[in-house]
């Protein structure tokens, strides 16, 4: 597909003290992927180094530690952008989000709603125990992918840079990070990418990762505006699916008993899922969408127009937990479509 397998390493540096600041004020939802699957993997190698990376997409840099300077402003409330690129320069101090939310140890720590998601805490993150801790709010718990389902996407995915336009706290970051040359990593809420932030640097990723707090569909709305936007290869998208009640369906679907009423694409959170595709496939074709096992094939298959799309079933044992769907280049067949305009 002509993808650049090669991992490389960017300088980055931290800013705890905005992230905890922004979190007082926080009133933006979350956004990730998938519910609970199976996962593991071990320890990454220290990459090699690089040149810092090209924060042109943020209009503010904090690739210094802040001293002594004004917090910056949150975005005006009518309209989500982006507010913050965090990175992280090897060798500097070490990032803690421990404060944000609780890192459980032990089931009876565990608020009941959550239990069952606790229970497969490792399949969520192998490293979950190793200090200080990976940490997950509610929304994590339920949305995060699993790391095994995450290792497989990102292995479809090699390429130089990839946007996670919906990256939580850090799930398939963390995993994209180990395939690819660069990770652009967004969210609306600074305390997830906080969490995510936090995740990553147990993993030993996050200097590969631009953590950029930010609104998806205004982040690309700016990049079209932009004279020279940086070249994003691949687009993955996990956006929320309407928590963990999305198996429901609404009161129109009829199925047989033990079925789930199918999934519909408009059912897709910020906007129908069919226009967020369109809309990011106007930076690359190279889209890869992590969808709800019950979402209506004919749709999926719609999406792709003229091309072939390539559904991936994602498996826990006997269960049918995902799907995720492969457009563009990353189907198989179509190598030549990978750097199309």
């Amino acid at each position: 597909m002509g993808k650049n397998k090669n991992k490389r390493k960017a300088g980055m540096s931290g800013l705890a003290r905005f992230v905890l600041d922004s979190f007082k004020t926080d009133n933006a939802t979350a956004s990730s992927s998938t519910e609970p699957i199976q996962g593991d993997s071990g320890p990454t190698p220290p990459p090699p180094k690089k040149q810092k990376l090209d924060e042109s997409s943020s209009p503010l840099n904090l690739s210094e530690p802040v001293q002594d300077e004004p917090e910056p402003k949150a975005p005006a409330p009518q309209e989500s952008s982006v507010v913050v690129n965090i990175v992280e320069r090897p060798g500097g101090p070490r990032y803690d989000a421990s404060g944000l939310v609780s890192h459980f140890e032990d089931a009876s720590e565990v608020p009941e709603h959550l239990q069952k998601y606790f229970s497969q805490r490792y399949r969520l993150f192998s490293r979950y125990s190793e200090a200080p801790g990976c940490l997950l709010d509610d929304e994590g718990w339920f949305s995060v992918t699993p790391e095994k389902i995450a290792n497989q996407i990102a292995e479809r995915c090699r390429c130089d840079t990839i946007l996670d336009g919906f990256c939580g706290v850090g799930g398939n970051a963390i995993a994209f990070a180990q395939t690819c040359n660069r990770v652009i990593a967004l969210d609306v809420s600074p305390t997830r990418l906080a969490l995510a932030r936090h995740n990553a640097q147990i993993y030993g990723v996050a200097d590969r990762i631009e953590f950029i707090q930010a609104d998806y569909l205004t982040f690309i709305k700016t990049r079209a505006l932009q004279a020279n936007p940086r070249k994003i290869d691949i687009i993955f998208l996990s956006p929320p699916w309407g928590g963990p009640s999305y198996l429901s369906g609404s009161t129109d679907d009829q199925t047989a008993e033990g079925e789930h009423p199918p999934y519909h694409l408009s059912s897709i959170l910020p906007i129908d899922g069919a226009d967020l595709f369109q809309r990011s496939r106007a930076i690359t074709p190279n889209i890869a969408y992590f969808l709800p096992r019950n979402t209506v094939l004919s749709e999926i298959a719609e999406l792709a127009g003229e091309e072939n799309v390539e559904v991936e079933e994602e498996w826990t044992g006997s269960k049918l937990k995902a799907l995720t769907c492969y457009y563009g280049g990353l189907a198989n067949g179509q190598g030549h479509l990978f750097d199309s305009p």
